[in-house]
Protein backbone atom coordinates (compact mmCIF):
# COMPACT_ATOMS: atom_id res chain seq x y z
CA UNK A 1 0.00 0.00 0.00
CA UNK A 2 1.56 3.23 -0.80
CA UNK A 3 1.86 5.72 1.95
CA UNK A 4 0.76 9.34 2.04
CA UNK A 5 4.45 10.16 2.46
CA UNK A 6 4.99 8.74 -0.76
CA UNK A 7 1.99 10.34 -2.25
CA UNK A 8 3.12 13.85 -1.30
CA UNK A 9 6.41 12.98 -3.10
CA UNK A 10 4.75 12.15 -5.85
CA UNK A 11 2.63 15.16 -6.34
CA UNK A 12 5.68 17.07 -5.45
CA UNK A 13 7.90 15.72 -8.19
CA UNK A 14 5.16 16.48 -10.95
CA UNK A 15 4.75 19.59 -9.71
CA UNK A 16 8.49 20.52 -9.54
CA UNK A 17 8.93 19.16 -12.97
CA UNK A 18 6.59 20.93 -14.47
CA UNK A 19 7.20 23.99 -12.99
CA UNK A 20 11.18 23.66 -14.61
CA UNK A 21 9.53 22.95 -17.91
CA UNK A 22 7.57 26.15 -17.98
CA UNK A 23 10.52 28.14 -16.89
CA UNK A 24 12.78 26.99 -19.62
CA UNK A 25 9.80 26.70 -22.64
CA UNK A 26 10.87 30.16 -23.98
CA UNK A 27 14.03 29.32 -24.82
CA UNK A 28 13.11 27.09 -27.76
CA UNK A 29 15.55 23.82 -26.68
CA UNK A 30 12.16 22.27 -26.01
CA UNK A 31 11.69 20.62 -29.28
CA UNK A 32 7.82 20.27 -29.21
CA UNK A 33 5.03 21.84 -27.86
CA UNK A 34 4.02 21.01 -24.28
CA UNK A 35 0.57 20.61 -22.27
CA UNK A 36 1.27 21.09 -18.48
CA UNK A 37 -0.37 18.49 -15.91
CA UNK A 38 -0.16 21.59 -13.20
CA UNK A 39 -3.52 21.54 -11.23
CA UNK A 40 -4.10 18.12 -12.44
CA UNK A 41 -1.41 15.78 -10.87
CA UNK A 42 -3.64 14.15 -8.17
CA UNK A 43 -5.38 12.42 -10.97
CA UNK A 44 -2.73 10.54 -12.12
CA UNK A 45 -1.28 10.07 -8.65
CA UNK A 46 -4.45 8.58 -6.99
CA UNK A 47 -4.65 5.99 -10.09
CA UNK A 48 -1.05 4.68 -10.68
CA UNK A 49 -0.82 4.84 -6.33
CA UNK A 50 -3.80 1.93 -6.47
CA UNK A 51 -2.11 0.04 -9.78
CA UNK A 52 0.55 -2.74 -9.39
CA UNK A 53 3.48 -2.39 -11.07
CA UNK A 54 2.58 -4.62 -14.01
CA UNK A 55 -0.65 -2.92 -14.68
CA UNK A 56 -0.52 -0.92 -17.98
CA UNK A 57 -2.22 2.59 -18.49
CA UNK A 58 -2.38 4.63 -21.68
CA UNK A 59 -2.43 8.39 -21.94
CA UNK A 60 -3.02 12.03 -23.64
CA UNK A 61 -0.80 14.45 -24.95
CA UNK A 62 -1.02 16.26 -21.40
CA UNK A 63 0.63 13.25 -19.80
CA UNK A 64 3.51 14.51 -17.76
CA UNK A 65 2.01 13.49 -14.75
CA UNK A 66 0.42 10.20 -15.79
CA UNK A 67 4.35 9.05 -16.87
CA UNK A 68 5.99 10.19 -13.81
CA UNK A 69 3.30 8.76 -11.22
CA UNK A 70 3.63 5.25 -13.30
CA UNK A 71 7.26 5.38 -12.23
CA UNK A 72 8.64 6.78 -15.76
CA UNK A 73 12.49 7.06 -15.99
CA UNK A 74 12.74 11.26 -14.75
CA UNK A 75 16.29 11.35 -17.14
CA UNK A 76 14.29 9.79 -20.47
CA UNK A 77 11.65 12.33 -20.31
CA UNK A 78 14.13 15.15 -19.87
CA UNK A 79 15.56 13.94 -22.90
CA UNK A 80 12.71 13.24 -24.55
CA UNK A 81 11.63 17.03 -24.43
CA UNK A 82 15.01 17.91 -25.71
CA UNK A 83 14.63 15.85 -28.44
CA UNK A 84 17.81 13.34 -27.54
CA UNK A 85 18.08 9.69 -28.53
CA UNK A 86 18.71 9.21 -25.05
CA UNK A 87 14.49 10.21 -24.84
CA UNK A 88 11.88 7.75 -23.57
CA UNK A 89 11.13 7.67 -27.57
CA UNK A 90 14.51 8.34 -28.92
CA UNK A 91 13.56 11.55 -29.55
CA UNK A 92 11.09 11.16 -31.88
CA UNK A 93 7.94 11.80 -29.92
CA UNK A 94 8.57 14.85 -27.18
CA UNK A 95 6.02 15.34 -25.28
CA UNK A 96 2.93 14.51 -26.72
CA UNK A 97 4.40 10.84 -27.16
CA UNK A 98 5.53 9.72 -23.82
CA UNK A 99 6.28 5.76 -23.29
CA UNK A 100 7.90 3.80 -20.72
CA UNK A 101 7.26 0.53 -21.31
CA UNK A 102 9.07 -0.98 -18.70
CA UNK A 103 7.06 1.22 -15.89
CA UNK A 104 3.58 0.51 -17.72
CA UNK A 105 3.67 3.46 -20.05
CA UNK A 106 2.27 1.97 -23.17
CA UNK A 107 1.64 5.41 -24.97
CA UNK A 108 0.30 8.37 -24.90
CA UNK A 109 -1.15 10.25 -28.41
CA UNK A 110 -1.52 13.95 -29.63
CA UNK A 111 -5.00 12.83 -31.68
CA UNK A 112 -7.60 13.45 -29.31
CA UNK A 113 -9.47 10.08 -27.84
CA UNK A 114 -7.24 7.49 -29.81
CA UNK A 115 -5.59 5.41 -27.34
CA UNK A 116 -9.15 5.00 -25.79
CA UNK A 117 -9.85 1.76 -28.32
CA UNK A 118 -6.07 0.94 -28.30
CA UNK A 119 -6.53 0.88 -24.32
CA UNK A 120 -9.87 -1.14 -24.82
CA UNK A 121 -8.05 -3.82 -27.41
CA UNK A 122 -5.37 -4.58 -24.79
CA UNK A 123 -7.77 -4.79 -21.74
CA UNK A 124 -9.30 -7.64 -23.95
CA UNK A 125 -6.19 -9.51 -24.69
CA UNK A 126 -5.21 -9.59 -21.11
CA UNK A 127 -8.71 -10.87 -20.32
CA UNK A 128 -8.22 -13.51 -23.24
CA UNK A 129 -4.63 -14.40 -21.33
CA UNK A 130 -6.30 -14.46 -17.53
CA UNK A 131 -3.11 -12.36 -17.00
CA UNK A 132 -4.95 -10.53 -14.02
CA UNK A 133 -3.55 -7.12 -15.23
CA UNK A 134 -5.76 -3.73 -14.98
CA UNK A 135 -5.33 -1.40 -17.79
CA UNK A 136 -5.85 2.58 -17.21
CA UNK A 137 -6.90 4.62 -20.20
CA UNK A 138 -6.89 8.35 -19.69
CA UNK A 139 -8.22 11.01 -21.35
CA UNK A 140 -9.60 14.35 -21.13
CA UNK A 141 -13.30 15.29 -21.36
CA UNK A 142 -12.86 16.62 -25.10
CA UNK A 143 -12.35 13.11 -25.79
CA UNK A 144 -16.12 12.02 -25.01
CA UNK A 145 -17.20 14.29 -27.84
CA UNK A 146 -15.70 11.91 -30.07
CA UNK A 147 -17.12 8.59 -31.44
CA UNK A 148 -14.73 6.08 -30.34
CA UNK A 149 -15.55 7.11 -26.79
CA UNK A 150 -19.27 5.26 -27.58
CA UNK A 151 -17.92 2.77 -28.80
CA UNK A 152 -15.33 1.76 -26.81
CA UNK A 153 -17.33 1.80 -23.62
CA UNK A 154 -19.42 0.03 -25.34
CA UNK A 155 -17.41 -3.19 -26.42
CA UNK A 156 -15.74 -2.82 -22.80
CA UNK A 157 -19.04 -3.14 -21.22
CA UNK A 158 -20.03 -6.07 -23.73
CA UNK A 159 -17.04 -8.07 -22.83
CA UNK A 160 -16.59 -7.11 -19.35
CA UNK A 161 -13.14 -5.90 -19.85
CA UNK A 162 -10.55 -5.56 -17.06
CA UNK A 163 -10.25 -1.84 -17.67
CA UNK A 164 -10.03 1.87 -15.88
CA UNK A 165 -11.50 4.71 -18.15
CA UNK A 166 -10.13 8.13 -16.36
CA UNK A 167 -11.64 11.31 -17.45
CA UNK A 168 -9.49 13.87 -16.27
CA UNK A 169 -12.54 16.70 -16.38
CA UNK A 170 -10.50 19.80 -16.58
CA UNK A 171 -13.94 21.67 -18.02
CA UNK A 172 -12.44 22.84 -21.20
CA UNK A 173 -11.62 21.22 -24.73
CA UNK A 174 -8.64 23.74 -25.47
CA UNK A 175 -10.90 26.92 -24.56
CA UNK A 176 -14.78 26.18 -24.48
CA UNK A 177 -15.90 25.23 -21.23
CA UNK A 178 -18.37 21.92 -21.31
CA UNK A 179 -21.75 23.54 -20.80
CA UNK A 180 -21.13 25.12 -24.23
CA UNK A 181 -20.25 21.79 -25.83
CA UNK A 182 -22.24 19.07 -24.33
CA UNK A 183 -25.87 18.45 -23.64
CA UNK A 184 -27.41 16.43 -21.30
CA UNK A 185 -26.20 14.02 -19.64
CA UNK A 186 -22.92 14.24 -17.29
CA UNK A 187 -20.69 12.33 -18.49
CA UNK A 188 -19.98 9.62 -16.19
CA UNK A 189 -23.80 9.81 -16.55
CA UNK A 190 -23.02 8.43 -19.97
CA UNK A 191 -21.21 6.20 -19.44
CA UNK A 192 -23.54 4.86 -17.12
CA UNK A 193 -25.86 3.97 -19.75
CA UNK A 194 -23.22 2.40 -21.76
CA UNK A 195 -23.03 -0.02 -19.34
CA UNK A 196 -20.21 1.13 -17.44
CA UNK A 197 -20.66 1.51 -13.54
CA UNK A 198 -18.32 5.15 -12.43
CA UNK A 199 -18.61 7.73 -10.22
CA UNK A 200 -17.72 11.43 -10.54
CA UNK A 201 -14.97 12.76 -7.48
CA UNK A 202 -13.30 16.07 -6.76
CA UNK A 203 -11.08 16.96 -4.15
CA UNK A 204 -7.87 14.73 -2.17
CA UNK A 205 -9.32 12.42 -0.41
CA UNK A 206 -12.08 11.36 -2.39
CA UNK A 207 -10.52 11.02 -5.00
CA UNK A 208 -7.75 8.58 -3.63
CA UNK A 209 -10.14 6.83 -2.35
CA UNK A 210 -12.62 6.34 -5.08
CA UNK A 211 -9.34 5.48 -7.02
CA UNK A 212 -8.48 2.74 -5.08
CA UNK A 213 -12.01 1.41 -5.09
CA UNK A 214 -12.46 1.53 -8.99
CA UNK A 215 -8.99 -0.41 -9.24
CA UNK A 216 -10.15 -2.79 -7.30
CA UNK A 217 -13.32 -3.43 -8.37
CA UNK A 218 -11.97 -3.59 -11.59
CA UNK A 219 -9.30 -6.41 -10.71
CA UNK A 220 -11.40 -8.56 -8.64
CA UNK A 221 -14.10 -8.47 -11.81
CA UNK A 222 -17.19 -7.01 -9.60
CA UNK A 223 -17.23 -3.94 -11.44
CA UNK A 224 -15.75 -4.61 -14.93
CA UNK A 225 -15.17 -2.13 -16.70
CA UNK A 226 -15.42 0.89 -14.82
CA UNK A 227 -15.54 4.48 -15.33
CA UNK A 228 -13.86 6.93 -13.52
CA UNK A 229 -14.30 10.77 -14.03
CA UNK A 230 -11.99 13.43 -11.45
CA UNK A 231 -12.32 16.83 -11.64
CA UNK A 232 -9.14 18.16 -12.15
CA UNK A 233 -9.20 21.83 -12.78
CA UNK A 234 -5.91 22.93 -15.31
CA UNK A 235 -3.87 25.85 -14.28
CA UNK A 236 -1.81 26.56 -16.88
CA UNK A 237 -2.77 27.54 -20.65
CA UNK A 238 -3.72 24.54 -22.93
CA UNK A 239 -0.58 24.64 -24.36
CA UNK A 240 2.62 26.13 -23.38
CA UNK A 241 3.72 27.88 -19.85
CA UNK A 242 1.50 30.98 -19.33
CA UNK A 243 -1.64 31.40 -17.63
CA UNK A 244 -4.51 31.14 -19.54
CA UNK A 245 -7.05 33.27 -17.97
CA UNK A 246 -5.18 36.50 -19.22
CA UNK A 247 -6.52 35.20 -23.01
CA UNK A 248 -9.78 36.50 -21.11
CA UNK A 249 -12.49 33.33 -21.38
CA UNK A 250 -11.67 32.10 -17.63
CA UNK A 251 -11.38 34.74 -14.95
CA UNK A 252 -8.13 34.21 -12.64
CA UNK A 253 -10.62 33.38 -9.74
Amino acid sequence: EVTPEEIYRSLYLIRRVEEECCRVYSNDKIQSPFHSSIGQELASVAVCAALKPEDKVFGTYRSHALYLAKGGNLRAFVAELYGKRTGCAKGKGGSMHLVDAKAGLLGCSAIVGQLIPVAVGYAWAQKLKSTGVVTAVFFGDGACEEGVFAESLNLAALHTLPILFVCENNGYAIVTPTHRRQAGASIVDRARASGVPGVAVTGFDETLKESQDAVASVRSGKDRPFFLEIVAPRLKEHVGPDEDWKQGYRTED
